[in-house]
């Protein structure tokens, strides 16, 4: 199982796991290493979607200190120069679109796994960056998911709360008590939107902002999302992928919420759903 994201540590970048929006710092991506650890390497070869444009269809919302895009799966959110990443191509989006001869800026206030798909916010300047980072820090953005997990999920709504912590020198998290070392609180709400005799659309909205949260808090009770076959799934979702890191999972950040770092107006956007997901109508509504 290969690590989601990459990092720089002490000049270089390193293989790590990140999914806790909460603690992912503005950077200024411009200024990473041109050599990084694996460059090159089999388990990084560049994707074949990786080497499509971002275009117009994914941006959900952009202006002069924002951009927000309905990020695919499966692709690194960040990654070093010759890996394939989010990072990269939207910098490539705003130097074409404004015609930018020079090398460009780009906040990263948070992060989605490779198999994740959905909103994602950029920063365009330093400025909007240490705002908007300082809204996920003190937990005022708003992140709502969509899942589709395996089974009928009871009740119908309802909170989950965990104590979770990293497995060391592997990229997963287990169960854990609350005593134990590295030991943290991961809780959410949840809502069943709709169900069918082998699966349910459930809506996630994270309280807090753990390694890999969503996908073990609903496995833990028996849900796992669909192709999250590191936690338990069974069934398969997506297109077909021969190696781990290509395949991708029921997991979609639908909607984000943010207080706009200059107008101060709140700001809501919403990601439609991949085309590889099955028709969601399809399933029955549940009330309530």
């Amino acid at each position: 199982m290969g690590s989601e994201e990459w990092a720089v540590k002490s000049g270089q970048w390193v293989e790590r796991d990140i999914v806790n929006t909460s603690d992912a710092r503005p950077t200024p991506t411009d200024e990473t290493p041109a050599n990084g650890a694996g460059e090159g390497s089999a388990a990084h070869r560049p994707l074949p979607t990786a080497h499509c444009p971002l275009s117009a269809a994914h941006v959900l919302y952009e202006d002069h200190h924002l951009l927000i895009v309905n990020k695919p799966a499966p692709l690194l959110t960040q990654a070093p120069p010759t890996v394939p990443s989010l990072e990269a191509r939207v910098k490539e989006y705003i130097k074409a679109k404004y015609a930018k001869p020079a090398g460009v800026y780009l906040g990263v206030p948070h992060r989605l796994d490779r198999p994740v798909s959905g909103a994602i916010c950029f920063a365009r300047n330093t400025k909007a960056a240490q705002r908007v980072h300082a809204q996920f820090a003190e937990h005022k953005v708003r992140k709502v998911y969509w899942a589709l997990v395996e089974g009928t999920v009871a009740p119908g709504a309802g909170t989950w709360d965990d104590w979770i912590r990293k497995v060391e020198e592997e990229p997963r998290v287990e169960r854990a008590q609350e005593s134990e070392p590295g030991a943290k609180l991961g809780l959410l709400e949840y809502r069943v939107l709709r169900t069918d005799a082998a699966a349910s659309l459930v809506e996630l909205t994270p309280l807090t902002g753990r390694m890999h949260q969503l996908r073990v808090q609903s496995a833990w009770r028996g849900h796992p999302v669909l192709g999250d076959t590191q936690y338990g799934s069974t069934r398969p979702f997506g297109p077909a992928a021969d190696l781990p890191r290509d395949r991708v999972i029921a997991l979609h950040a639908r909607r984000l919420t943010l207080t706009h770092p200059f107008t101060k107006q709140e700001l809501t956007v919403e990601a439609p759903v991949p085309d590889y997901w099955p028709a969601l109508d399809g399933m029955a509504p549940v009330s309530g």
